[in-house]
């Protein structure tokens, strides 16, 4: 009963952090969700096109079960699922992404949480779904608040859904990041 209980929370987690991934690209241009944003090159699309393929690969392959969809072999790993190139469209991306979560799903449904998989790239490399599923979610959940800070840098939208997003109160938030920008001056200026 408890396996299922923890399943079920996993993977209502793990759809939850989807959505909101995928939200943070609604109404941007196609630059916009391609450009770097970080002096690392962190982008929103880039995000998305990562994370399908962590997706992808803990649940397909580490149980035996290939992504339907080609992927890079592990080892060829070059930051290229990182960003897109121009080559590849906003629309296959996330299309990719989707699709993984289909297969993803089925992975989750069919085996119990405490299948055996495999992970060659991890040091303990024998592991069970439920690992996995906490490991996806963990690194789903990263990338989407990292998306969350990107989409509020681009155009100040902030939140999970677009169901509790309300208007953007310019005025109350200069008045916030000024409060917050006087507490930290004095902390500094407090300091030896």
């Amino acid at each position: 009963m408890i396996d299922d209980f923890a399943k079920e929370y996993l993977h209502e987690g793990l759809r939850r952090t989807r959505d909101a991934l995928l939200w943070k690209l609604d109404d941007l241009s196609e630059y916009d969700i391609r450009r770097p944003l970080t002096a690392t090159g962190t982008n929103l699309l880039g995000l998305v096109k990562h994370v399908a393929g962590v997706e992808a690969r803990y649940f397909g392959e580490v149980f035996g079960r290939p992504s339907p969809e080609p992927l890079p072999r592990w080892q060829d790993y070059d930051g290229s699922d990182l960003w897109a190139t121009e080559e590849e469209t906003s629309e296959q991306i996330i299309g990719f992404y989707r699709h993984t979560w289909e297969h993803s799903d089925a992975t989750i449904k069919e085996l119990p949480l405490d299948a055996l998989g495999h992970v060659p790239w991890w040091p303990d490399p024998e592991v069970k779904l439920f690992a996995i599923m906490v490991h996806v979610l963990s690194e789903a959940t990263r990338h989407a608040g990292q998306a969350d800070i990107l989409r509020e840098g681009l155009d100040g939208r902030t939140g999970t859904f677009a169901k509790y997003e309300g208007p953007i109160d310019e005025e109350a938030r200069a008045a916030y990041c000024a409060k917050i920008e006087q507490a930290a001056l004095a902390a500094d200026t407090a300091r030896p």
